[in-house]
């Protein structure tokens, strides 16, 4: 029986709670305000609160900061490190060496920081500004009206039991209209992928490639604590063929981000980015800075790596998309935050205009004027300029060395072609095609297992909720990824979602969803394209604190 759902209405709504939902809204006030005009903003998050699905390293250029709050510093914004000295490390099994850091990777000026606390300081501006903030609503469903222009999105409906059906607990989602409606749902938003099909907003551009970021907050021995020091590695362990690193920062309170970054593009299906992270902790010049300390948070989330040739356009009727869910992220930088900003306080600029030609008598329905604005900000150039350097790794770690610096300092960035990537769920080889790998079993002092890291991500859904892991053919796991390719969504995930049980010949897939951190990685590398990722009821998933 369908239940009749709440309607409300807005002038603008935001998905996604993240730095480019954020800067958007609070982009969105501002210019209201300076024109004196009323503007209704809502912002969903489907996190617990604002701040809560948010996973970054996070080394922060404050330049879109600067611009959206000049005063930053005397509003008490959570930037409390400024970066210090640069280390780039090419590890072999048994020492380092350091290298040049190129131009990209020099951080003096910017913040080593949790993007987590920064989202929730941003979070309150907005609310101060007047944007009605909604968290642990999940927006499930994009809503189109009459002419097929979005006209918002649905939340989704909370008490349903594993089936599906209302239980006693049950409560329908809300419908949220607007003018105009932002996606900023990150990398692999599970809207936006409605979005590319229906729009074809992938049409004449480069597939978006991933890279898995899994990350871990540390609180070390104060005698090694040095703050502001950025540290990045690359090679061992990974081969050569496999595109990855690691970033250490120190920040305040004796606190160290580690994490390791492993490009999904990789081929042989027995690699397993968790226990890659875990055997990169153990390297004698790494693991003496966790030795005596303690590890107090974990988490994963995959991020968007194509750069602006997998750049998707951005707008269509109703809505545009802002932030990671298009791909903004400068790979060499290492840094998002400050691309997601920008977008979305591009995204707001072209949408506040738009509003004010609607009220003045225009019926075109899509922000047209936001991708010329983008590519008139210093956005567009410094995407442009880094076009090549992820794609040059398709001729592994030292080709793609050698290419950025090529690229770096001969070229400038202007080198008059533009390297293509391809889909990262083709890349798996067969299993029996490639070495299995054994990885050493944790210690319980610097390296772990999943189980006991999800524990710390403090990731909570609903008993008995439907699967928001969903097959698309329940039989292809076992005949296809099993058979072909040894079951690698048991290694991918970094959360122990995915097992397969039984003995040889009676094997079946079991999907733990209660585990699942909201990474987006089986979404991406399934070989089959067999797994989608939807949300699962509003609040569920990590609750990361300082991350």
């Amino acid at each position: 029986m369908a239940t009749e759902r709440e309607v409300m209405e807005y002038d603008v709504l935001v998905v996604g709670g993240g730095p480019a939902g954020l800067a958007t809204a609070i982009r969105l006030k501002q210019l209201a305000l300076a024109a004196d005009r009323e503007l209704g903003v809502c912002l969903l998050e489907k996190g617990s609160e604002i701040g809560a699905h948010i996973l970054s390293g996070a080394c922060i250029e404050p330049r879109a900061l600067d611009e959206l709050f000049p005063d930053w510093r005397e509003l008490g914004a959570p930037l409390l490190t400024p970066a210090g000295d640069d280390r780039f490390l090419f590890l072999t099994a048994q020492t380092s060496y350091r290298l040049p850091t190129p131009p990209s990777m020099h951080n003096r000026g910017n913040y080593v920081a949790s993007l987590g606390n920064l989202c929730r300081w941003l979070g309150t501006q907005a609310e101060e500004l007047g944007v009605e903030i909604y968290a642990g609503f999940a927006a499930a469903e994009v809503l189109y009206d009459e002419t097929g222009a979005v006209r918002g999105v649905a939340t989704g409906d909370m008490g349903l039991d594993k089936d599906g059906q209302p239980t006693d607990a049950f409560e329908p989602g809300v419908e949220l209209h607007a003018q105009q409606t932002v996606f900023a749902e990150g990398c692999r938003g599970s809207l936006t992928k409605t979005l590319f099909e229906r729009f074809k907003l992938r049409e004449g551009v480069d597939p978006q490639t991933y890279g898995i970021g899994i990350k871990e907050l540390w609180e070390i021995d104060p005698a090694k604590h040095r703050p502001g020091l950025v540290e990045h590695t690359v090679g061992w362990p990974l081969d050569f063929s496999t595109y990855g690193g690691s970033f250490l920062y120190h920040l305040e309170n004796n606190q160290v981000a580690v994490g390791f970054v492993v490009g999904l593009d990789y081929a042989n299906p027995w690699l397993s980015p968790f226990d890659e992270f875990q055997r990169f902790k153990n390297h004698p010049d790494i693991r003496p800075t966790f030795e005596g300390g303690r590890r107090i948070a974990y988490g994963a989330r995959a991020l968007s790596e194509g750069g602006i040739q997998s750049l998707p356009k951005l707008s269509f009727p109703g809505g545009l998309l802002a932030g990671d869910t298009a791909g903004f992220l400068n790979v060499p930088k290492i840094k998002g935050t400050h691309t997601s900003m920008k977008s979305g306080m591009v995204a707001a600029e072209a949408i506040f205009a738009h509003l004010g030609a609607q009220a003045a008598g225009s019926e075109v329905s899509e922000v047209s004027e936001y991708r010329p604005l983008l590519e008139a900000s210093w956005l567009w150039p410094e995407l442009h300029g880094v076009r090549n350097i992820r794609p040059a790794f398709r001729w592994g770690l030292l080709g793609g060395l050698a290419y950025g610096a090529l690229d770096t300092y001969v070229f400038r960035g202007n080198a008059p072609w533009t390297l293509h990537h391809h889909p990262d769920h083709t890349a798996l080889k067969p299993a029996a095609e490639c070495e299995k790998i054994d990885y050493p079993k944790p210690d319980g002092k610097v390296s772990f297992d999943k189980l006991s890291s999800v524990f710390l991500s403090s990731t909570n859904h609903a008993e008995g909720q439907p699967c928001h892991l969903q097959l698309r053919d329940p039989a292809v796991p076992v005949a296809v990824n099993l058979k072909t390719y040894a079951g690698p969504e048991a290694r991918f995930c970094p959360a122990g979602v995915y097992e397969f049980l039984g003995e040889a010949g009676a094997q079946r897939l079991q999907i733990n969803s209660q585990n699942c951190v909201h990474c987006k990685t089986c979404d991406i590398k399934d070989p089959t394209q067999n797994i989608n990722w939807v949300v699962p009821e509003g609040g569920g998933g990590p609750n990361y604190p300082n991350m």
